[in-house]
């Protein structure tokens, strides 16, 4: 530092200036001032001269000084995190620089200071000089500022790259690690408890639907090994994403599933827990099968699934997190982390309709006081007022609230489901009588014919069919159509339960749509009539197809057995048939014999079955019992005897509000239609409560509209138990009417005859009585001749009319 102020000395004593001057204390301490303003700190070796500034000593350059060194101290702190080398250099060089700018005089002494006034002017290179210089350097440090931005910018891409590959690789290998899991639990976990001495008890409901998981993940994993790409390609991600989108709809089939019947599980793994030796016995198989995890129960395991869904969306995210935007697979991946969140939502959606579901389809068989203690103020209220709403619909006060695609759904169900019981029943007939048959022993009788070939090969065809091929076909029956019918006739309680829970729903949703705002329980009301609609909607157009689909196959399983059948009769004849009479003839002359033999054989019946109803049939009006005779008389006292109608087949009922009525029954009609005007069902009432009746079973009673005089020539009590005792047996003492009678029976009512065993008559027209019961006793009918006609009348139609003098007619028995 003092040979540069000697140095400046010596030049400026050599332009002129005065040795005094530049002796001058205050000059001194100017320069060095300005000098020690414009030193680096990062200088290697600064000077230990210093100098104290003179008050009175004006600086005019000193903002430009200041400038300069602002502009330095910008650029070092712009490299510091350059090398110590080079900061040093360039700091040093940038230091000489402001240096020589602040020492070096100018050769222009008017630019000096005045020294009479004590001042000095300093002057710096030119001011294009010095903005070139600061350009360079503010190139230069925008050139730094720019690569260290990239050298950032590629940290971050490789930082989030490795992030990425480890988000891709968590996923795979939690992928397998599951699936390892659900194999030892399945497998290892299952066997062992199998042989257990017993085994738990609904062992096997505990696994229910885990095969499908494992399988939908093995398939997930084969997909991602098939192209055998490793995490760090970029390919792999393509590849994981088409994966997961190709099986989303069986992931959420299987899962769906699964999480469903997970309370189930639960509630089975706490029966287990009640019993301490076999949950000791459980909790040692579970640790012996998988040690390695420390697991100290079943739900360890069997909970895996409803974590695992429930992971996916999470692990997805994060891999799409740290995805550039700008990548390939980038759409996709956004794409595949959607479905898995709509996937989980789905699921929710599936388990909260199947509880639902669940809640309102069983059948509950409460008693009445179980029914009495469940009433409530809030369950009377309730009923109240959903009894009310269906009596504003009923009348037309209020409008119903239609849903025409429910409408529809709900009568193609009530078709199916009456379609179903028509068919169970008829199938329960068929079998019914096919046990008749196979009763039947016919083999065991003898009928003296041992030498004939024919009845020995009938009694053998006989054998064969009664004791290996009917039987076969009757089991058949009973495993393919009869069983199955009966478990789609126990499937249709829970849709039916369902569809009379959306009508109860839907009377308390009409009494509060038109709130502006609803309460918290009102609110509750309006979700479980949506939800239960919803399901409805979902679920039951499906149930009808599968319902629709099982009852075709059953009917075509029904054929096919009839075709085996008849295969297996062909096969069991092949074997007689040379044997049999009438093997010798062509296939058609056997066939128009065989025509002509069955035709005279049903000609013979048919005479038979004329001869023997005509002779053992009864009137088709039969006496009726005690408590008919009451319910017959309480109809006709409220309705009146023109709309009493009596039940031709047995009913049962297959919608609401229908009647189950036995064959025989008396009903009263009320109305000749229903509610939405279907007169195929009947609205009655059976004396002890009202309902519909399909019309086709109803057939209208007839009674005489006031009772006629008694009969004048019925036995009288004291006779009446011998006249029974002989009733079944022809009277040898038969009425006659003398030539001149006293007395003539004659019909005092119109009666139409009915059948053949009946005859008819007109009021006055003189009659015969043969007998005066039937041939079971009744004694309610008489045999009459009438026109030369023999018949049954109704005894208290006769009566007798005094004719003239003669001898009186024997008593009547």
């Amino acid at each position: 530092m003092q040979q540069q102020l000697s140095s400046a000395a010596q030049h400026s004593q050599d332009n002129g200036i005065k040795r005094g001057d530049l002796s001058s204390p205050q000059l001194i301490q100017d320069f060095a001032e300005a000098i020690s303003i414009m030193e680096v700190s990062g200088r290697p070796n600064p000077s230990p001269f210093k100098l104290h500034k003179s008050a009175s000593t004006p600086l005019r350059y000193s903002g430009a000084v200041k400038k300069v060194v602002k502009r330095n101290q910008t650029k070092e702190s712009g490299n510091k995190e350059k090398d110590n080398q080079v900061e040093y250099d360039n700091a040093s060089s940038e230091e000489e620089t402001a240096e020589d700018l602040v020492l070096k005089p100018t050769t222009d002494s008017s630019e000096l200071a005045d020294a009479g006034s004590h001042q000095i002017r300093l002057r710096f290179p030119s001011e294009d000089s010095f903005s070139e210089e600061t350009l360079v350097s503010k190139e230069r440090l925008a050139e730094e500022a720019k690569k260290k931005s990239e050298e950032e910018e590629a940290a971050a891409k490789e930082r989030q790259a490795q992030r990425q590959m480890m988000a891709i690789e968590e996923l795979v290998q939690s992928e397998k690690s599951y699936l390892k899991m659900l194999r030892i639990c399945t497998v290892n976990i299952r066997n062992s408890l199998n042989n257990l001495q017993p085994p738990p008890p609904n062992l096997d409901s505990l696994f229910l639907y885990t095969e499908e998981v494992m399988n939908v993940s093995s398939r997930l994993l084969s997909k991602l090994e098939q192209k055998q790409l490793k995490p760090q390609s970029p390919e792999f991600l393509e590849n994981l994403c088409a994966s997961f989108l190709s099986l989303s709809s069986d992931i959420e089939a299987a899962y769906k599933e699964y999480l469903w019947n997970y309370n189930h599980i639960s509630l089975v793994e706490n029966d287990y827990k009640q019993n301490e030796t076999l949950w000791s016995d459980i909790i040692k198989v579970v640790k012996s099968a998988a040690p390695e995890v420390n697991a100290t129960s079943l739900s360890f395991f069997l909970v895996m699934p409803v974590q695992r869904i429930a992971r996916y969306p999470l692990l997805l995210q994060t891999i799409q997190k740290h995805t550039d935007p700008s990548h390939p697979a980038y759409a996709l991946l956004e794409q595949t982390a959607n479905t898995s969140i709509a996937l989980n939502c789905n699921i929710n959606e599936y388990k909260r309709f199947r509880e639902v579901a669940d809640k309102y389809k069983k059948t509950e068989n409460l008693t009445i006081m179980d029914k009495i203690n469940r009433l409530s103020t809030h369950s009377i209220a309730k009923k109240t007022a959903r009894f009310s709403q269906y009596i504003k619909h009923e009348t037309g006060m209020a409008p119903k609230l239609v849903d025409e695609e429910f409408d529809t759904l709900e009568g193609f169900f009530n078709i199916l489901e009456y379609g179903i019981l028509v068919l169970l029943e008829n199938v329960e007939t068929y079998l019914f009588h096919l046990q008749r048959f196979l009763e039947c022993k016919t083999e065991e009788f003898d009928f003296d014919m041992d030498g004939e070939k024919a009845p020995v090969c009938y009694k053998e065809i006989h054998t064969a069919l009664r004791q290996w091929i009917l039987p076969m076909f009757e089991k058949r029956m009973r495993t393919l159509i009869h069983k199955p019918l009966c478990e789609l006739r126990d499937l249709l309680v829970g849709p039916k339960n369902l569809i009379r829970k959306r009508l109860h729903k839907l009377l308390d949703y009409e009494v509060i749509e038109g709130k502006p705002k609803l309460s918290y329980e009102e609110q509750a009301v309006a979700n479980a009539y949506k939800t239960i609609n919803t399901l409805l909607l979902n679920e039951l157009p499906r149930f009808n197809g599968l319902a629709l689909q099982m009852i075709w196959r059953m009917l075509g399983t029904f054929s096919c057995l009839h075709r085996d059948l008849a295969a297996d009769m062909e096969q069991l004849f092949q074997g007689f048939a040379l044997q049999l009479p009438h093997s010798s003839y062509h296939p058609k002359e056997f066939q128009e014999w065989v025509e002509t033999a069955v035709l005279e054989g049903a000609r013979n019946l048919d005479i038979l079955c004329q001869s023997v109803q005509e002779t053992l049939n009864s009137p088709a009006v039969q006496p009726l019992s005690p408590s008919c005779q009451r319910r017959l008389q309480q109809l006709t006292d409220k309705h009146g005897s023109g709309k009493i109608f009596q039940v031709t087949n047995t009913v049962v009922g297959t919608r609401d509000f229908d009647l189950n009525l036995t064959k025989g029954e008396f009903v009263a009609l009320i109305s000749e239609f229903d509610t939405r005007g279907d007169k195929r069902r009947w609205l009655v009432d059976s004396g002890a409560k009202r309902g519909y009746v399909p019309s086709s079973k109803l057939i209208r009673y007839h009674q005489a509209a006031e009772d006629p005089p008694p009969s004048p020539f019925l036995p009288t009590p004291g006779n009446m138990m011998a006249f029974r005792r002989h009733s079944c047996i022809p009277d040898p003492q038969v009425i006659h009417v003398t030539s001149q009678p006293l007395f003539q029976v004659v019909a005092a009512y119109d009666f139409t005859a009915r059948g053949n065993h009946e005859v008819s008559v007109r009021a006055g027209e003189p009659v015969r009585v043969l007998e005066s019961q039937d041939k079971r006793g009744n004694s309610e009918w008489s045999l009459v001749e009438a026109r030369g006609q023999r018949g049954y009348v109704p005894s208290n139609y006769l009566t007798r009319m005094p004719v003239g003098t003669g001898s009186l007619a024997p008593p009547l028995h």
